[in-house]
């Protein structure tokens, strides 16, 4: 069966610099690709040689005159969620794949960086990969139906969760609980609250998210160590 291809706009690196690390933004919903793409030139200058990619999420919201999702939202229960990410994680996949052949990288070269539903389908593919990737940022998200984590996790590369406890969105306890269920199954994970922030990514959220790609998307992020840093999950 054929799988959906997805695409997007891309930013970086510079002309005639090879491409050494790969970022992905998975946006929200009813957004597409052009949210999160504008926080490739703020990241360009503290990673040298990255191309970042936000891809269009593969179908029309159907909550919104314009926009995209990745699965709706419109029944909001658990099952309903798994099952929509389900659906679009080959999608997603496919389109991780041709990225990572297009530059000649593998996985633990590539960050996945999601906010809101974008999380969630970071959170659902990347921890189900046959490589690890080299980390995964999540803002504003939430870990579907943790409960089959035990069962279904391939991979574990380090996550980062960042998230406003004034989200009215997806309530602040989802982080939370996906901290928790990541850490029960041995997925290294460092949780950020903002305090006062909704639904977005503030200064220190995008900071933070700086500092983990810092530390693990380099060219040598093979040796850096898992010890106790102040960056470490």
């Amino acid at each position: 069966m054929d799988i959906q291809t997805i695409d997007g706009p891309r930013h970086g690196p510079a002309e005639g610099v090879p491409v050494s690390r790969l970022v992905v933004f998975l946006h929200g919903l009813g957004a597409d690709g052009n949210d999160l793409i504008s926080l490739g030139p703020l990241l360009a200058p503290l990673l040298p040689g990255t191309a970042f990619v936000s891809p269009h999420a593969p179908f029309p919201c159907d909550m919104a005159p314009m926009g995209r999702q990745w699965f709706s939202l419109q029944d909001y229960s658990p099952a309903a969620m798994h099952a929509g990410a389900v659906t679009a994680t080959p999608i997603l996949n496919a389109f991780l794949d041709a990225e990572l052949a297009r530059h000649g990288l593998k996985d633990e070269q590539m960050a996945l960086i999601g906010f809101s539903q974008g999380t969630m389908m970071a959170l659902h593919a990347a921890l189900r990969r046959p490589r690890p990737s080299a980390l995964l940022v999540g803002f504003s998200g939430a870990l579907v139906r943790p409960e089959l984590l035990a069962e279904e996790v391939v991979s574990r590369p380090p996550v980062f969760l960042i998230h406003g406890d004034a989200d009215p969105v997806v309530p602040f306890p989802a982080m939370a609980a996906a901290e928790s269920a990541l850490r029960a199954n041995q997925v290294p994970v460092q949780a950020l609250a903002r305090p006062g922030l909704g639904h977005g990514i503030d200064q220190e959220g995008l900071e933070f998210a700086a500092a983990a790609l810092r530390q693990y998307l380099t060219a040598d992020a093979d040796a850096v160590s898992d010890g106790d840093g102040p960056s470490s999950p």
